[in-house]
């Protein structure tokens, strides 16, 4: 996946859309988002996200560097999210995924911790 590939994914992610992001996924794609289970296929994804959106008020990437190797693409990002109560939180996070020979992401990892976006 080229770089501009890598980065529409993540334009994608912080427009909050969740049906064109699932359209990046195959149908039996996995997510795994931190800690939380893994999500698979399209629908229990779209879901985890809706529910994941709804406790934040936005979010948006920042890539620090990306490597591709093979079918895997792994992006280093800043991402700042916009808290509920207007502030806002910058993590650092690591994403994963792997893209099948039809261009669909088949298997999507993301390494943050998310605790600073909900302290007190």
């Amino acid at each position: 996946m080229s770089v501009a590939a890598i980065r529409h994914v993540f334009q994608v992610v912080d427009s909050f859309d969740v049906d064109e992001f699932v359209k990046l996924l195959s149908e039996d794609a996995t997510l795994v988002f931190a800690n939380a289970e893994p999500a698979v296929g399209r629908e229990a994804i779209a879901a985890g996200l809706r529910t994941f959106f709804a406790t934040i008020g936005g979010l948006r990437h920042r890539i620090v560097r990306t490597w591709q190797t093979g079918d895997d693409s792994i992006a280093e990002t800043e991402v700042t999210y916009r808290r509920l109560d207007g502030k806002d939180v910058s993590v650092p996070a690591v994403s994963i995924w792997r893209t099948g020979s039809d261009g669909l992401i088949s298997d999507y990892r993301i390494f943050v911790d998310l605790a600073p976006v909900y302290a007190a």
